[in-house]
């Protein structure tokens, strides 16, 4: 993934945590602004519909719909969410 703030690039290989940080602009990762749901139009600035609002999205969270942006976690979930829509689709 990329940081949303300094936008270098990150390894990430275990989930985030709430303490974890940028090793280069030291800016919280389990933030709003770092997950793969973050979108400036959707209500709340969140594309997740149950998630609980947050209002400072550039801090420390305990979201527990967080995926990180970009990550190996959030390609899995697009090929979870392709496989489910075509399974619905062609439902007997």
């Amino acid at each position: 993934m990329n940081c949303a703030f300094c936008g270098n690039k990150l390894i990430i290989e275990k989930k985030v945590m709430k303490n974890d940080e940028c090793p280069h602009c030291s800016r919280d990762l389990r933030c709003c602004r770092q997950c793969k749901f973050y979108d400036l139009h959707a209500y709340n600035d969140c594309k997740e519909v149950m998630a609980e609002r947050v209002v400072d999205k550039e801090r420390s969270n305990f979201c527990e719909y967080f995926v990180p942006r970009g990550s190996s976690l959030e390609i899995a979930s697009k090929e979870q969410d392709a496989k489910e829509a075509l399974e619905a689709l062609f439902k007997k």
